[in-house]
């Protein structure tokens, strides 16, 4: 009996895998062996490397307005304990970022940093290692969960890519929620993809990888509020189950208790979402009434940027663009070539994982008015894997095509030669573009002259505010104003350069401009236009040419006007102007 089982396993096993539920990928030689230790060997030099881009010079960049909110959280529980302090984003990265912080400071304060004083860790490293640590770790991730559903081959160089892609490196070295959100997301169908393949090839029951999925997925939602990205798994789980021989089913009760644990594991790591003080803060946050930001600049021009305006805010090519400019060339022309291959029924069931991820993405993301690139972070991966397709697919097919001109051992050698090119060129790219990598621009954006153009709020995201203020610091009078669009972030600054007596207001706020005089600072920061001063930054700048100018590497990246008599009566009459426009 055993053995008729064991015959009629082994024969579906077959089956599945002839269907294309994990084919190998493409028939044609290779020199990527299957062996483990060259494998894991590989994958742990590319977590070095990349935490190694990631962490390096995360002090380089001054705080964003963003940051400065989850640095003061991470205080506000020093201090108090749990509370509902920036509740409108949820706990489990501000809790790392706390654990981060603590050790930092008992290693600042030790002996060994206070005899080297060259070993001092920054603020700003604390606050971010967590994300540069996770995002590194990510490349583990995208390699099982590729394996899962294309083989060895393409998940290595899936790996690879994120490794040394300079986008994924840029948004994993700021201190936001989306590189908590991806690596839950992915570190939850990793657990998933295995539950089917034990589901569908063996007699073992896959029990375990459903409840470990479910705490993946509530630690995901624990990171960011965006349960929209389970809709990718549910889709690829509800397409296997009309077909007869579909071992992979959970059933009602199952599915119960796997949204009990999700549940559970959410709670565990947000408790502070059983605060009043965090749904406070959560309704203020839907009603607007956190920040004050009324716009974001594109290309120059400034859109509505709300989620609810839909095609009626920033443009819905903006992710669009985003892939065509900001992606390293060779990645993206793996990209060209791949995506047509996720239609290809060759490719097998695994495609199906990949097309849900990118229409449920873009789709979404798109038409909502609202938009950020360091939401693209939870997409790059899909589209790095179809690069990756696109690649492998590509290389096959040239040793193919060579194959009475090339001897056997040079066609073997072409596909693997052909990603290693690939991603060497996405490894030039980052090694360029350090330590300021979201700043980076392909060919096709214009490169380097280009850079900021695109994005600016993301590209520069207040990294020179430090610098400007520490200049502003050394040659401001005691009590000079300072105006800005990310006062709290010059206050931040003003208070490390030991001028707590500079009063940092916003250049939004009609009154506080009213109150410059002779001697006071107006920072002009790139990225930080708005409908709300967009009238006293553009009379200003008729002025003449500013006081001061920074650099974001080779970029400018933020100006600095000394208030002067005449630029008084011009902002004057841009305050008259703003006043009367809100009324």
């Amino acid at each position: 009996m055993t053995e008729v089982k064991e015959t009629e396993l082994s024969a579906r096993s077959e089956a599945i895998v002839t269907a294309g539920l994990r084919p190998e990928l493409f028939a044609g030689p290779s020199v990527l062996s299957s062996s483990k230790t060259l494998i894991i060997t590989a994958l742990v030099l590319l977590v070095i490397t990349g935490l190694g881009f990631r962490a390096v010079g995360l002090s380089a960049e001054g705080l964003s307005e963003d940051e400065l909110n989850k640095l003061n959280a991470v205080e506000d529980y020093r201090a108090h304990g749990l509370t509902g302090a920036n509740g409108e984003h949820p706990l489990l990265m501000k809790a790392l970022q706390a654990g981060s912080i603590i050790l930092t400071d008992k290693w600042n304060s030790g002996s060994f940093v206070a005899s080297h004083g060259a070993y001092y860790i920054q603020t700003e490293t604390a606050l971010r290692l967590p994300s540069a640590l996770f995002g590194a770790l990510t490349a583990l991730l995208i390699y099982l969960l590729t394996a899962e559903l294309f083989g060895s081959e393409v998940a290595l160089i899936s790996a690879a890519l994120w490794a040394f892609d300079p986008n994924a490196i840029g948004f994993n070295r700021i201190a936001k929620e989306d590189t908590f959100l991806l690596f839950f997301f992915l570190l939850a169908n990793v657990f998933w993809l295995r539950g089917q393949r034990i589901a569908e090839s063996t007699n073992r029951t896959p029990n375990l990888y459903y409840w470990a999925t479910a705490v993946a997925f509530g630690a995901m939602i624990a990171s960011k509020y965006l349960p929209h990205l389970f809709a990718i798994t549910i889709s690829y789980y509800w397409i296997f189950q009309n077909i007869p021989e579909t071992r992979w089913r959970l059933g009602k009760k199952r599915l119960f208790i796997f949204f009990v644990i999700m549940g559970i594991a959410f709670l565990l790591f947000n408790p502070t979402i059983l605060l009043p003080e965090t749904w406070h803060q959560m309704g203020l946050f839907a009603a607007h009434k956190v920040g004050s930001h009324d716009g974001y600049e594109f290309m120059g021009k400034i859109y509505k940027n709300r989620f609810e305006d839909w095609l009626r805010g920033t443009p819905f090519y903006f992710y669009l663009l985003f892939t065509w400019i900001k992606l390293p060339l060779l990645a993206l022309a793996g990209l060209i070539v791949g995506f047509p291959l996720l239609f290809w029924r060759k490719l097998g069931d695994g495609r199906y994982f990949i097309l849900f991820w990118l229409f449920f993405w873009f789709f979404g993301f798109s038409f909502l008015g609202g938009k950020f690139t360091r939401y693209y972070t939870t997409a790059l991966p899909a589209v790095l894997i179809t690069s990756a397709l696109g690649i492998q697919f590509t290389g096959q097919w040239m040793a193919k095509r060579l194959s009475s001109l090339w001897s056997e051992r040079a066609r073997n050698l072409l596909p693997a030669a052909l990603a290693v090119l690939v991603i060497a060129n996405s490894l030039v790219d980052s090694v360029q573009s350090a330590p300021h990598f979201r700043l980076f621009t392909n060919t096709l954006g214009g490169g380097k002259a280009q850079a900021g153009y695109y994005f600016p709020h993301d590209d520069f995201y207040d990294a020179s505010m430090c610098d400007v203020i520490s200049e502003i610091a050394r040659q401001a009078r005691p009590g000079a104003h300072v105006a800005s669009e990310s006062p709290l972030v010059a206050s931040f600054y003003a208070q490390r350069a030991k001028r707590p007596d500079l009063v940092c207001v916003s250049v939004s706020d009609p009154s506080a401009l009213k109150q410059l005089t002779t001697g006071d600072f107006i920072i002009v920061a790139r990225g930080r236009r708005y409908f709300s001063n967009i009238v006293a930054l553009t009379a200003l700048e008729k002025t003449g040419p500013p006081d001061l100018r920074f650099l974001l590497g080779d970029v400018p990246s933020a100006d600095v006007f000394i208030v002067n008599n005449t630029r008084i009566e011009v902002l004057n009459e841009a305050v008259r102007q703003m006043e009367s426009s809100r009324k």
